[in-house]
């Protein structure tokens, strides 16, 4: 049996504000995020433009905290939701969904889209490889908060968690999820979005290999309180992998069949600057040609 490392969940506390492991996590995944999106945003190919970077992570931050904080009252807490709706703002008892984060993810990168003059499908393929190192830091900061741990285990690898009342032997869920959704997930996707693909590929790439290690994860985190297994061994979570994994195969196979490689806003600067310069080549000979026609 390992032995948990305990950490206080508080990183910092200065009178009555504490600032706790998990926020910070939050905030080094989203650093995380800008600092790739700049590195990114200087391929030709890419949708964004570096100016453009900072504004897109905080339109991200904002639908992942408000979709998150949704998504957990709707999936996972609905009945408190209804009895008492100002529940919804008491963020500081904790509950966030990654379901619901990427759903305002989503809703965010449309609105953003919208504004630079870009696609939807375009613009998620360029967040899509950005999101694996703030989830990988969150479980971690769930582990550090000792919440969201595992079911209880007979393995080497299992610990006790001091805040669980029961004080069993339990899978440390979080550093699994964190090594797959987070280090695993990055890889694959930073790797094969390093060259264009085609429109919504690394996106539906992104919700399939979310979507099967969640899946697989929650066979052995512990169930949410109160939320009730269908069929004996399918927990909320997995029941909202199933449409992630198979949007993500569709979205897959419908990419590579039917849709093109997106041109990136360089190259369309590029194109645009040539064309101009051949007009004005043509327009320079076409001059040329009625001056020497005149003498």
């Amino acid at each position: 049996m390992l032995t948990y490392p305990e950490i206080d969940p508080v990183a910092v506390a200065i009178g009555p504000l504490k600032i706790h492991w998990y926020g910070l996590m939050y905030l080094a995944g989203f650093a995380a995020a800008w600092w790739l999106a700049m590195r990114r945003a200087q391929k030709p190919w890419s949708p964004v433009i570096k100016s453009e970077v900072e504004d897109l992570i905080l339109f991200c931050a904002i639908g992942v905290v408000i979709g998150g904080r949704v998504g957990y009252m709707f999936f996972y807490n609905f009945s408190e939701l209804v009895a008492h709706p100002l529940s919804l703002f008491k963020v500081w008892e904790g509950g966030m969904s990654f379901h619901g984060g990427l759903i305002g993810v989503m809703l965010a990168a449309t609105i953003y889209a919208r504004k630079i003059g870009t696609t939807f499908p375009t613009l998620i393929d360029f967040v899509a490889p950005l999101v694996p190192i703030g989830l990988g830091l969150g479980r971690i900061g769930n582990f550090i908060g000792q919440e969201l741990w595992g079911r209880e285990t007979d393995g080497p690898w299992g610990m006790v968690f001091p805040r669980d009342p029961e004080l069993l032997v339990r899978h440390p869920s979080q550093l699994y999820q964190a090594f797959l959704e987070g280090l695993v997930l990055f890889v694959v996707l930073w790797i094969y979005s390093s060259k264009p693909r085609p429109r919504l590929a690394v996106g539906g790439l992104f919700i399939l290999l979310y979507g099967i290690f969640r899946f697989l994860v929650e066979f052995v985190r512990q169930p949410d309180v109160g939320i009730e297994v269908m069929f004996g061994w399918m927990t909320r979570g997995q029941l909202l992998c199933l449409p992630m994994i198979a949007a993500g195969i569709i979205l897959m196979v419908w990419s590579y069949r039917t849709q093109p490689v997106p041109e990136g806003r360089g190259q369309k600067q590029e194109k645009q600057g040539a064309a101009r310069g051949s007009s004005g080549a043509a327009k320079s000979a076409t001059k040329n040609a009625a001056k020497s026609g005149a003498k």
